[in-house]
């Protein structure tokens, strides 16, 4: 039995599947736009969806929103200020709530950056991945270097203090000096956050069943602590295995993820996790992937694509999952009141990771030490056994 006393803060993903084309290394839920989608009939799908999530989220505050994909940044300004005014109309907002749209920087969806802003979006993830014409060829993408550096200056002309850049390194024909000046060029362009991670090659992508030529390891390795080097020094601190941000500029969506907040999705295959004190139970669902299905059935209870009843065990081990990827870990009452169990729960792993040092338990927090956090990946297993 669970026994929730608060429930966690509350998040809103909006998933919009389509791209101008399939990256060969992406394994989300996207799809090439073709000609016949109305936007307008999605937008009032996601609408319909969520008048039926209503129910299991009656008086709770929504703190972010996360306008995700795909690239939603294809759809108009118009579009989107049509779904933020039906989401305003149906749930409480945060007065403060970060809205997030993720965008590609093509010329024409940069040039709608001013527009996004007058609809209420406050925050961009902007999709660059590498700065270098020739990298950005080989990973598929349609912009080059000159379109990613514009739409970091459209969104600096446009308003937007907040923003993000995805950045990857160990690319196919990636060098270590190619890496250096990826994270020069983003860090001259003053975004507030940056995401830096290592390409990896997903299930069901192009790049697993025909693999690149990747860097060898050891490259790979000097990429990660030349461009944390280069952060850090360019005034963005690590908070999260793969986030840096300047001071006060965190992602506030993805650290209610990281803390196993609460979140409503909505959208072709978007994922929801929501905690219900009166069933005293933590619940995960997800909707129909494919568009087509989805926009025939959004209205209905049809649109569920499937849910499960979390266990005691699995709550414990997800918190961790978690909460252990945050660089200065969480706060000991958090654990309580975001999964409705002791942390007793957990406790006994949790020694076992003292005890090999790869954890430090202090009076009010836990986090990684600075060996746990190199090898965090085998931290997180010992929850598994």
């Amino acid at each position: 039995m669970f026994n929730f006393t608060t429930l966690p803060p509350l998040s809103l993903y909006i998933h919009i599947p389509w791209c101008v084309k399939k990256c060969p290394y992406c394994d989300f839920n996207s799809h090439e736009m073709g000609a016949g989608l109305l936007q307008g009939d999605y937008i009032a799908a996601l609408l319909s969806d969520l008048e039926q999530e209503l129910p299991r989220i009656w008086g709770r505050k929504v703190v972010s929103i996360f306008i995700g994909g795909g690239t939603p940044s294809l759809f108009s300004p118009e579009s989107l200020d049509q779904l933020l005014s039906g989401v305003r109309a149906r749930v409480n907002l945060l007065a403060d709530c970060e809205i997030t749209l993720e965008a590609n920087p093509g010329t024409v969806e940069a040039g709608k950056f001013a527009e996004f802003r007058s609809a209420g979006i406050n925050r961009l993830s902007i999709g660059i991945q590498s700065f270098n014409d020739e990298l950005l060829r080989r990973l598929g993408r349609i912009h080059g270097r000159r379109e990613a550096i514009s739409a970091a200056e459209q969104a600096h002309d446009a308003g937007f203090d907040s923003f993000n850049f995805d950045l990857m390194f160990g690319l196919p024909g990636q060098n270590i000096k190619m890496a250096a000046e990826d994270i020069a060029t983003a860090i001259d362009l003053e975004p507030a956050h940056l995401s830096y991670y290592q390409l990896t090659l997903e299930p069901n992508t192009l790049f697993h069943h025909q693999p690149p030529v990747l860097p060898v390891d050891d490259a790979i390795w000097a990429m990660q602590q030349q461009g944390q080097q280069a952060l850090a020094q360019g005034g963005f601190g690590q908070y999260e295995v793969s986030a840096y941000a300047q001071n006060g500029m965190q992602c506030r969506h993805n650290s209610n993820y990281w803390q196993f907040g609460d979140y409503l999705g909505i959208g072709a295959g978007a994922h929801a996790k929501i905690s219900d004190a009166n069933q005293q139970n933590i619940t995960r669902s997800w909707k129909i992937k494919q568009p087509a299905m989805y926009l025939g059935v959004a209205s209905s209870p049809a649109v569920l694509g499937g849910e499960r009843v979390l266990k005691r065990a699995d709550v414990g081990v997800e918190f961790m999952m978690n909460a252990l990827r945050l660089k200065g870990g969480f706060n000991t009452e958090l654990f309580a009141q975001h999964t409705g169990l002791p942390i007793t729960q957990v406790e006994e792993v949790l020694k076992r990771l003292e005890k090999k040092e790869l954890i430090e338990w202090g009076l009010n927090t836990i986090k990684t030490t600075e060996r746990g956090w190199r090898y965090l990946d085998s931290v997180v297993e010992e929850f598994l056994e």
